[in-house]
């Protein structure tokens, strides 16, 4: 099976640019204020008027309430919502458009029931956990506590890179990756070389998983 590629974090045209050219199937827009990659709807509009057909547009909010949701979606008509913050399923579901849940994962973490919990997601987003940081920390968790047979398809984010992203496809087989601080240049400015690293590491992986 072909493991998906999102490239989050994208700020600029010129990134998305990359990310398209590159093969990506998915591009991340960052809405929340506390990160260093966040992004207004004006260039969140633009870049996604840039896009051609066939690339997913993700937008991911933390703890954001439903009027904040709602004024980006009529401002950005993404195609897909990230919920990164404690959201419960009947917020995530509310807006009419496909989700994903992310879950930062401990030794603790109960996937199987996260997974029933959010059976109404399109797919789990598993990232590592550090304290009081939703996200983006660029350090990776131990796959070891990702349990086979999940009834939702896994999206493993958390310190990916091109050089351990075919090591996690093999060991997690994952729906798809999601790629942010492992290809940049300094937060929200995508290295276009490594970009394309990532894929093609991704593209190598998948090549040898079908031999």
């Amino acid at each position: 099976m072909k493991t998906r590629i999102k490239i989050c974090g994208i700020t600029s045209v010129q990134d998305a640019g990359y990310a398209v050219a590159a093969g990506a199937d998915a591009i991340g827009l960052v809405f929340y204020r506390g990160s260093l990659r966040n992004i207004d709807t004006h260039s969140a509009r633009q870049i996604l008027d840039s896009l051609p057909p066939f690339v997913t547009s993700v937008g991911l909010f933390v703890d954001a309430d439903s009027t904040e949701v709602q004024q980006v979606l009529d401002a950005v008509p993404l195609d897909l919502l990230q919920f990164h913050g404690n959201e419960n399923a009947d917020f995530c579901c509310s807006f009419n458009r496909p989700y994903i849940k992310a879950i930062r994962v401990r030794d603790d973490t109960d996937l199987p029931g996260l997974s029933a919990e959010f059976r109404s997601a399109s797919g789990l987003l598993l990232d590592s956990y550090t304290k009081g940081v939703p996200g983006g920390t660029g350090e990776i968790f131990n796959w070891e506590l990702i349990p086979q047979g999940l009834s939702l398809p896994v999206v493993l984010a958390g310190g990916l890179t091109p050089e351990n992203v075919a090591d996690a496809i093999a060991k997690v087989n994952p729906y798809a990756v999601d790629v942010s601080s492992g290809v940049e240049l300094s937060p929200g400015k995508k290295e276009e070389q490594a970009v394309h690293a990532f894929v093609h590491a991704v593209s190598g992986a998948n090549q040898s998983e079908a031999l």
